[in-house]
């Protein structure tokens, strides 16, 4: 037992969950011909592969100093890869009405995977920072995730707060709520440090800020899923009607993109870690 284990579980469980719905939704889906669903499938499968890498991190990470940020780096990968899956189902199915085929909605997928590639730099140069600017450090690392989450969420901010269309208007809206509410709190609980920092030594094995911030990342994801498969089966016929589904050759190109260079990034700053003093590089993760 060490304040790593729950870490562990609390991304492994989920996994096995995220993994029954995505091969039960292939399982029903005709993936050649029903290109409508692509979208919903790709998010899925990307669902799957953040809470597992996030696992193997936590689980593999104490092998040796450089390791355990090579283990974040693909963390940090795949947590970028979740997020372009997350606006390619946005693009598809959770569009307001009235930014559907618009100039941002035309490029809003384009600058999704720029946002996943810098996201990605950016937060593994920030764990070469921890020791000398460890404030500086995460300010950087909460930004690289929190701006791609405020770009993918656009298109849900005039959702709910502007002014959506009829379409838009249905059983999905709650679940698009609950599941902001719970990535704030997420995020809150990730930068606050609560409730380990009011005493210290109380929580290092259960409670502490990160298994809540994971538990609460999951319970987003679920939210999420629920209000994207409410979105795509409920708003199916307008959508159909008013916009062309994606291609094959898009969303292909846009997760290999996102894949090729988010793989690049990782690469070099774990060849950087071999140029520099070993001693810099140690610091326990908070």
């Amino acid at each position: 037992m060490t304040n790593e284990t729950l870490n562990i579980w609390t991304h492994l469980l989920p996994f096995w969950f995220f993994a029954w719905r995505f091969v039960t939704a292939l399982y029903m889906t005709d993936i050649k011909n029903d290109s409508y669903s692509w979208p919903m499938l790709v998010y899925m499968c990307t669902s799957c592969v953040y809470p597992l890498v996030s696992s193997c991190a936590h689980t593999f990470s104490s092998m040796s100093k450089n390791a355990r940020h090579i283990c974040y780096f693909l963390d940090y990968g795949a947590v970028n890869l979740f997020s372009l899956g997350s606006a390619i189902a946005y693009s598809a199915y959770t569009f307001p009405d009235a930014l559907m085929c618009t100039t941002f909605h035309d490029y809003y997928v384009a600058l999704a995977v720029l946002n996943t590639i810098l996201s990605t730099g950016l937060s593994c140069y920030s764990r070469f920072l921890e020791i000398q600017k460890p404030r500086l450090c995460k300010v950087i690392r909460v930004l690289a995730f929190a701006y791609p989450y405020t770009w993918d969420s656009l298109p849900i901010f005039y959702r709910l707060f502007l002014f959506p269309g009829d379409s838009a208007q249905n059983e999905a809206t709650s679940y698009h709520q609950k599941h902001m509410i719970m990535t704030l709190l997420a995020s809150f609980l990730y930068s606050a440090h609560l409730p380990e920092r009011l005493a210290p030594g109380r929580f290092d094995y259960i409670g502490h800020s990160h298994q809540l911030f994971h538990v609460c990342v999951i319970l987003a994801t679920h939210m999420q899923m629920e209000a994207i498969l409410l979105d795509k089966t409920l708003r199916k016929e307008w959508l159909l009607a008013t916009s062309k589904p994606f291609s094959f050759s898009q969303i292909a190109g846009a997760i290999l993109l996102c894949i090729i260079f988010s793989l690049s990034n990782i690469i070099y700053f774990s060849a950087a870690l071999y140029r520099i003093p070993k001693p810099e590089l140690h610091k326990k993760e908070t």
